[in-house]
């Protein structure tokens, strides 16, 4: 019996597609350099989706100066340096009164550049500008959701320094793809630029709150979502682990409340470290059991509903929370190795390179309830 060969026209269906340009980015307080690290929402999201084995193609781009081995390999422009962000802070300062500048910017993501596939899930997280209205469009008709975190459509950049300020989306060209997206994740600080109850006649938006969790509205309902205790040393990448883990949910059938708890979790996670944060394997494994568990328990009344969003607290998601809850009881990385204070450092002598990043001494973090679970790059 032969084989009827496959159409190799026919685009093949795979889960995730990441579109967003992987940066070096460099802390600096009081005019010391403190640490320099991988940066970049691919980077983040990858280190989440990695770890829970969810399948993924990503698009990022960098120039032939990039340094980091990444899991991922990107696309190298011979026209552009890499996307570099300076973040500033002061011994005086928070967190929340960084400074943060593009320092260089690498080519931006061009729909040729995207793969000739379709996707379930299609993430849209540019933190540098490199995301266009014509890219996230292509994005729209390739996968069958897509989730966009709104620092890739709203940021702009002062032609002089780089540094970064906000404009509102419905001045972008952004805000007539509004109505075919499937999510949209803001931080608290960039909600204003959104307009929350407009979008949310159109998509569900994702509000994360730092150390109160996160609100998901839909059209009719608005959900709070419970946070993780976390004590906060660097909130780079936060908002970035928190979608790979609302992303990672979803891909395994959660509940969009489960999922957003998800989310917070590895947010809550991120910020206990500098720079790309390094998952204990232990714990991973843990949650990835009862993800898989929590997806057979739900299974059935998902089937029941295929076509309707699963967009209501399930019953028992404050089981979920506690389990959640209990596999954080395993450290996600020695005290020793990641708990510093940015706030609090004397030198300026580099280390080794340790988990995507070259660090200098830091003192150990004092343990103060976070303030933030979000952030730029």
């Amino acid at each position: 019996m032969v084989k009827e060969a496959k159409d190799s026209s026919v685009p093949t269906t795979h889960r995730c597609l990441i579109v967003g340009n992987y940066c070096h980015d460099v802390l600096i307080k009081d005019d010391v350099v403190i640490v320099e690290s991988l940066g970049g929402a691919a980077s983040f999201i990858s280190a989440v989706l990695d770890g829970l084995s969810v399948s993924s193609d990503y698009i990022s781009k960098v120039g032939p100066d990039f340094v980091y081995s990444v899991n991922h390999r990107p696309i190298t422009s011979s026209s552009s340096k890499t996307t570099v962000f300076h973040a500033y802070f002061s011994t005086e300062s928070t967190q929340q009164d960084r400074i943060l500048k593009r320092v260089t910017v690498c080519d931006p993501v061009t729909p040729s550049d995207l793969p000739n596939s379709k996707f379930d899930f299609g993430l849209a997280v540019g933190v540098g500008g490199e995301i266009l209205p014509e890219t996230l469009e292509r994005m729209i008709e390739m996968c069958k959701v897509v989730f966009v975190d709104i620092q890739a459509l709203i940021r702009v950049f002062d032609p002089v320094d780089g540094t970064v300020n906000l404009v509102h989306l419905n001045q972008t060209g952004f805000w007539p793809l509004l109505n075919r997206i499937g999510y949209l994740k803001a931080s608290a600080d960039e909600a204003p630029f959104v307009d929350v109850e407009e979008a949310r006649k159109w998509c569900c938006v994702v509000v994360t709150k730092g150390k109160d969790g996160c609100t998901v509205y839909s059209k009719d309902e608005e959900l709070s979502i419970a946070p993780f205790p976390a004590y906060q040393v660097d909130p780079t990448g936060a908002g970035d682990s928190f979608l790979g883990g609302l992303v990672a949910g979803l891909v395994d059938g959660l509940a969009v409340p489960d999922a957003a708890l998800l989310g917070n979790f590895f947010g809550s996670l991120t910020v206990g470290q500098i720079g790309l944060p390094k998952f204990d394997s232990r714990m991973v494994q843990k949650v990835k059991d009862e993800v898989l568990k929590r997806s057979l328990q739900h299974f059935g009344s998902h089937e029941k509903h295929e076509d309707e969003p699963k967009r209501l607290k399930p019953l028992d998601h404050e089981e979920f929370l506690a389990a959640l809850s209990a596999a954080k009881v395993v450290p996600a990385y020695p005290i020793k190795e990641c708990k510093w204070d940015l706030h609090n450092t004397p030198g300026a002598l580099e280390q080794p390179a340790c988990n995507g990043h070259r660090r200098l001494p830091l003192n150990p973090v004092c343990e103060e309830p976070i303030k933030s679970v979000d952030s730029k790059p």
